[in-house]
């Protein structure tokens, strides 16, 4: 027999899941810069190194 009135866990899942993909882009957002940022830490010193 299902049970009756409101399901039960779906609010919670809903945010759950969407504050998990805030994180989750942020966490990918960071790992591009700090690679950006290394492959212009990277040119430069290869550019002081080819002088």
């Amino acid at each position: 027999m299902p049970k009756k009135g409101k399901e039960k866990n779906t609010v919670n899942k809903a945010k759950h899941t969407k504050l998990l993909n805030r994180k989750l882009n942020k966490l990918k957002l960071e790992k591009e810069l700090r690679k950006k940022r290394l492959k212009e830490i990277i040119a430069k010193a290869n550019e002081n190194n080819s002088r």
